[in-house]
Formats: C-alpha cells, structure tokens, sequence
C-alpha cells in the first residue's frame, strides 16, 4: 500500500521512470571531475575520490516527477549539499544554483532548496550505486521540489546572484517547481 502523502494531480508508481534530454557520454570515474563556479570564494573542480572523501548522508524522501508520477520512499547516498556550501563559501547575495549535466542538461535551483539537509549529490539509490539510467555517477537529489531539479549526470554546479533559466525553464516551466504547490509552469 502506498502511503497516503501525495501532491496533487500526482499518482504512486513503484520506480522512478528515466528520461533524459539527449544521449549521455560515458565517462570513466578517473577522469571524472565535478566542476564548482560562480559567485564563490573558493571555486574549483573536485575528482571522484575528492568527493567521497566528503561528508556522506543517507535521505528517503518521496520523489515527483512534473508528468504526474511520485515514487514513494527512495533512499538516496551521497554528499550532503551543504558541504559542498561549506567548501566554495558562496558570495553574500547568492540566491541560485544551475546544475549541469554531462549530456548539455541545466536546471536551476533556489539556492534555500538546494541549502535544504536533504538535498544531496547522490551517488546510490536504494542501498545499490546510482545507475546510469538514474543519473550515474553522480545525481544532484532536490526532494522538496519536482524531480526535473535533480539534475541527472552533474558535472558543475555554478552559485548565482541572480536567476538564470535551465533547460525545462526556458521552455515555461516554473522556476521553482515545488510539488505541493503544483509549480509545473510559469503563470
């Protein structure tokens, strides 16, 4: 039985259903590299074993995709966003985040959600490491909004003063998207 929370105009499925905006290239783990930029006092680039050396968290969190299905209770591993914070120091006056995907994909994110302690660079799903169709290696998992702001195959996250429009965004969707607010589009 599926539990009873639920946004509206959404229904339960049992596994989140992958979609991506272009083919992604592969990429060995060696030669992986998460690129951090903007309005930061410390930007940088940080490899693989860099960030597994990072603070590690475990959330589970209802996931809701902006097509109108939620997956109920996925348990995602990783770093937990506020280290990432505590390692660049952003700017006074940040007020964004822009994820990038390796295949070209950017989202941006309010930067209290992204600040949120359950949002986090996720590098399992499920007790399993994340799988490509899931975004691996490496996931940028924003719960308290829709699913097309856990942007899949993240290479660089850049700290914005001011908004800027992702893939989704520039085509009309909101810039926030919280689920419980029924945020698919802008008004």
């Amino acid at each position: 039985m599926m539990p009873a929370r639920l946004p509206v105009g959404q229904r339960w499925v049992e596994k989140p259903i992958p979609y991506d905006i272009g083919p992604v290239p592969d990429l060995a783990l060696p030669r992986f590299r998460l690129r951090l930029f903007g309005a930061v006092e410390h930007p940088g680039e940080l490899t693989w074993d860099e960030l597994l050396r990072l603070p590690q968290t475990t959330v589970q969190a209802d996931f809701h995709c902006v097509t109108g299905w939620s997956v109920p209770g996925l348990v995602w591993e990783g770093i937990p966003t506020g280290a990432i914070v505590d390692l660049v120091r952003p700017q006074p006056g940040v007020t964004w985040v822009m994820a990038y995907g390796r295949e070209g994909y950017t989202t941006n994110v309010p930067y209290p959600q992204f600040q949120d302690p359950h949002s986090l660079l996720a590098h399992r799903l499920n007790g399993a490491p994340l799988p490509p169709e899931h975004g691996a290696p490496l996931r940028l998992v924003v719960p308290s909004l829709y699913a097309w702001k856990s942007a899949k195959y993240l290479s660089a996250l850049e700290f914005l003063t001011s908004v800027r429009r992702g893939h989704w965004e520039a085509r009309g969707y909101h810039d926030v998207g919280d689920p419980w607010r029924g945020e698919r589009f802008r008004s």
